[in-house]
C-alpha cells in the first residue's frame, strides 16, 4: 500500500506585535526575543521529521521562523505569499485598545476569530482559497510518505486547517488558535487520500 504523505502546518513565532496586542495582518513585522527563542527550540523537532519541503509566508516574521528549520533540516525555504495571514486593511498596525474604542463590534468579532465580521478584513473564503491551493500544491511535490512544512499564521492556518479536514464552514470555529510557535499536522490516509487530524498546537516547550 502507499504510504500516505503528511502536512505540518507552523505558526511563526512570537512578535513585538503579538505580546503588545496590535494586529498585524500583511505587515511585515520581525520576532522578538521570545519568537526567536520559540524558532529555534522548534528547528530541531520539526527537523527530526526529516521533512522534504519547508514553505513559508513571505513576511517576516515567517521567514525568520523557517530560517533555522530550513538549516535545520537541510532543506531551502521557498516563500509563497498564499501561506500570508489574513489582511485586515486599515486596521492593521492598530492595537486592541484602540480597534475597541473606534469599532467595538469589530473588535469582539477579531477576539472571537470571525473575521467576516472584521471591518476592513480580508474574506475568509478568500484566505481558505489561497490557503487550500498552497497546501494542495506543497502535498502534490511530495514523494509518498514525505512530509512538509508550511510555516504560516494563526488565522489562516485554523482556516486552512478546517477546509483540509472538508469540516462545514462553520466547524472552524471549534478550533483555537494556534500558539506562537505551535503546530498541527495533517496525515494523508493512504486508503482513500483524505487528511486526517493528527496533533493540534504541539509545541517545542
Amino acid at each position: 500500500m502507499t504510504e500516505g504523505r503528511t502536512l505540518v502546518l507552523l505558526r511563526h513565532g512570537r512578535t513585538p506585535w503579538n505580546h503588545a496586542g496590535r494586529i498585524q495582518g500583511h505587515q511585515d513585522v520581525g520576532l522578538d526575543d521570545v519568537g526567536l527563542a520559540q524558532a529555534a527550540r522548534t528547528a530541531p523537532v520539526l527537523a527530526a521529521l526529516a521533512p522534504a519541503l519547508v514553505w513559508s509566508s513571505d513576511l517576516e516574521r515567517t521567514r525568520l521562523t523557517a530560517a533555522p528549520l530550513g538549516d535545520a533540516s537541510g532543506v531551502p525555504v521557498t516563500h509563497d505569499a498564499r501561506l500570508r495571514e489574513f489582511g485586515f486593511g486599515a486596521y492593521e498596525a492598530m492595537d486592541h485598545v484602540e480597534l475597541e474604542a473606534r469599532d467595538p463590534d469589530s473588535y469582539h468579532a477579531l477576539r472571537r476569530g470571525d473575521y467576516d465580521r472584521v471591518t476592513h478584513a480580508e474574506p475568509t473564503v478568500e484566505v481558505r482559497a489561497r490557503m487550500v491551493d498552497a497546501a494542495r500544491d506543497l502535498l502534490g511535490h511530495l514523494e509518498p510518505g514525505g512530509t512538509a512544512v508550511a510555516v504560516s499564521h494563526g488565522g489562516s492556518i485554523r482556516v486552512a486547517t478546517a477546509a483540509l479536514l472538508g469540516w462545514p464552514d462553520g466547524q472552524l470555529h471549534t478550533l483555537r488558535g494556534l500558539d506562537n510557535c505551535g503546530w498541527a499536522v495533517l496525515h494523508e490516509h493512504p486508503s482513500d487520500g483524505l487528511l486526517r487530524l493528527a496533533a493540534y498546537n504541539r509545541t517545542a516547550g
